[in-house]
């Protein structure tokens, strides 16, 4: 085997030896060709991760009535992070009324509302009962990857059931 100089920017140039003349053959005359190897079996697919999805559009049931009179019902909501859920809770009015935590929460997690400019926690706090309860629903499937239920057996009669997992109020798990 002989090596020749190799071109610039590729690796060294390696020439196959000449075939061997075989028994019973005479010069010039070279064996058949052996079978090529049987291919390479194909690598198993590589899963891709998906791309984190961090905002989720929503349509309040009512829809929120700013002060000219304007419904607002699309918006989009983004996931929560811990200082969302951290924040909230120094806030005097959450230390005074604990349920007020979903309104300071929601208002910082709504990005967007219909035409609003903003939305804050006076927006969510004037929200109709029925749209409140929705985000908050909607906050905990966001929040939990739609995993709010585990199903489960009864140990009696071994029927299966679901239970909901999160907690009673935003921001406990």
């Amino acid at each position: 085997m002989r090596r020749t100089a190799a071109r610039a920017g590729a690796g060294p140039v390696v020439e196959a030896p000449a075939p061997e003349p075989v028994a019973g053959q005479g010069p010039g005359q070279t064996a058949a060709p052996a079978p090529a190897p049987a291919p390479a079996p194909a690598p198993a697919p590589v899963s891709v991760p998906q791309q984190l999805r961090t905002e989720f559009p929503f349509e309040l049931p009512r829809g929120y009535v700013d002060a000219s009179g304007t419904v607002h019902r699309d918006g989009v909501m983004r996931l929560a992070t811990a200082r969302d859920e951290l924040i909230p809770l120094r806030d005097v009015r959450v230390q005074e009324n604990p349920a007020y935590l979903s309104v300071v929460l929601l208002g910082r997690v709504i990005t967007s509302l219909g035409t609003l400019p903003s939305v804050h926690d006076g927006v969510v706090e004037n929200m109709f009962a029925s749209d409140l309860a929705f985000l908050q629903d909607f906050y905990r499937q966001v929040n939990a990857e739609g995993h709010t239920r585990a199903a489960v057996e009864c140990p009696h009669c071994s029927e299966p059931f679901e239970v909901e997992l999160g907690g009673s109020r935003l921001g406990e798990s």
